[in-house]
């Protein structure tokens, strides 16, 4: 086998890049008993595209978009790393007067050093956010015109009254909403309504970035679909960038152009989703395709992940997914894995390396079957199967 490969470094930052994220650090608490919920992540995010970050619930994939944003609750503190937002305000801002200009050039703000009147004039504008729950994120209390014209009264102060009430209208058709429910309470709305209601908000500035956390958990498939199919014909049209957070990995197969995996508050696999689905490199990866139905072929029985994922005040030595690991070695229990390239996987002249924080992919052994496999890249899976979501 050949020599452990190096730690790729981070994909550089190009005119395309919107965010750059570098050994971020998140704790719960401060001292002795604080208890750290990501750890080291690293990610770089070009214009217009989706990036998965998928897992099981804790493994810290809301904590780090909250993080990122600043937006964390107590006790949450950020105890290391960086956030560069790479901000390129439009050459002719939305609402703005006829004859105002805003400069083309590319603004890098550093997002975790930010006072908050800068950090108030880029969320929402520049970076929006799309909350878990859509009845909760919305003020039970207003009407849906008053919740999406405030977010133009506090950015867009020069547009009246009646351009901003047109532009809510607009929004809510954007999402396909008509303009009948401005002036409904969001419990006067469907689950999936309220849903859109928060996707035409956050696009209501036309941003450059949207943060995504599990929007459509707890919605039938139907709706699931018809929200996801207009999310991503509406990023063709705008050209936002979307972080899509979820647990259903098969959602992402269908929706990002990469996905990070994390477990136990690292990230362990970073890969384009058709490599990923094709020829995962963790086995954590692997676990999580494994638990999902083909959509044709052979039934086969479902393989779930044995055991659960391991409390953050007491996590295991080594590798952290090494007791649920059919593949586990001795050096999994003691060792801490990096993210290193597979060797397996070809060095890229252009783009970001696949990278995996796993002891069989360092090369001083050959990595079992599953996860060697060969991505085929032609859109279908290496064997005969099929695997759908559960949209």
């Amino acid at each position: 086998m050949s020599a452990p490969t190096a730690v790729p470094a981070p994909r550089a930052a190009t005119a395309d890049t919107v965010l750059e994220v570098r050994d971020l650090c998140i704790d719960y608490g401060v001292g002795a008993g604080a208890v750290r919920a990501v750890t080291d992540a690293t990610l770089t995010l070009r214009r217009g595209e989706v990036l998965g970050l998928a897992g099981e619930s804790g493994s810290g994939k809301s904590t780090l978009a909250y993080g990122l944003t600043r937006l964390l609750r107590a006790p949450g503190v950020i105890s290391g790393g960086e956030v560069l937002f790479h901000n390129r305000p439009q050459s002719s801002a939305f609402g703005a007067a006829p004859n105002e200009v805003v400069s083309a050039g590319t603004e890098i703000v550093d997002l975790l050093g930010a006072d908050m009147a800068k950090l108030r004039e880029i969320r929402w504008s520049q970076l929006a956010v799309v909350f878990q729950s859509a009845m909760h994120a919305l003020n039970p209390v207003a009407r849906i015109d008053a919740q999406l014209t405030d977010v133009l009264k506090a950015h867009r102060r020069q547009m009246s009254p009646t351009e901003r009430r047109e532009r809510a209208v607009e929004l809510l058709r954007m999402v396909g909403i008509s303009a009948d429910r401005l002036r409904s309470y969001p419990h006067e709305l469907s689950g999936g309504m309220r849903q859109r209601v928060m996707i035409a908000m956050a696009l209501a500035l036309e941003p450059q970035l949207v943060i995504m956390d599990e929007p459509t958990t707890a919605l039938d498939v139907v709706t699931q679909r018809e929200i996801l199919e207009e999310l991503m014909q509406l990023r063709e049209r705008l050209g936002f960038a979307i972080i899509f957070i979820t647990h259903d990995l098969s959602l992402l197969i269908e929706l990002a152009d990469s996905i990070a995996i994390m477990y136990a508050g690292r990230i362990v696999e970073r890969a384009g989703a058709d490599e990923l689905f094709h020829a995962p490199r963790h086995p954590y990866s692997l676990g999580l395709l494994n638990s999902f139905p083909a959509l044709h072929g052979d039934r086969v029985r479902m393989e779930g992940i044995p055991g659960s994922p391991p409390s953050l005040t007491a996590l295991p030595g080594g590798c952290a997914f090494h007791p649920r690991c059919p593949y586990a070695m001795d050096r999994c229990r003691t060792e801490t894995p990096q993210l290193v390239r597979p060797v397996s996987d070809p060095v890229r002249t252009g783009g970001e390396d696949r990278v995996a924080a796993c002891w069989l992919q360092d090369g001083l052994q050959e990595p079992p079957a599953p996860l060697h496999r060969e991505a085929t890249g032609n859109g279908s899976p290496a064997t005969d199967d099929t695997h759908g979501s559960d949209q």
